[in-house]
């Protein structure tokens, strides 16, 4: 794991998960777990990512139009043609088109 992982604190032996005043403690303590372990997963997928578009940029390619593609392919198609379009018509109302 990178230095940049979160460090939550880690409960003490002696401390049980219980229910109190309505709430289910263990299930709690479960999902607040899971939430930590996912946060940790992310944090270390987002350096990978990091390293991904350093090594791309190293052989030249621009990082920032590598984004913009990854999110184009992420919309709707429908979508993307229609911010297309505005993208378009604003440019040739204020004379950049």
């Amino acid at each position: 794991m990178s230095e940049n992982v979160a460090n939550f604190p880690q409960p003490s032996a002696s401390k049980e998960a219980k229910d109190v005043g309505g709430v289910a403690g263990q299930r709690l303590k479960s999902f607040l777990e899971r939430i930590e372990r996912l946060t940790e997963e992310k944090e270390s997928l987002m350096e990978d990512m990091k390293e991904v578009y350093a090594e791309a940029k190293g052989v030249g390619f621009d990082v920032k139009i590598m984004r913009r593609i990854i999110k184009l392919r992420k919309m709707d198609p429908e979508k993307r043609r229609e911010e297309d379009e505005l993208l378009a018509l604003y440019s040739a109302a204020i004379g950049l088109a």
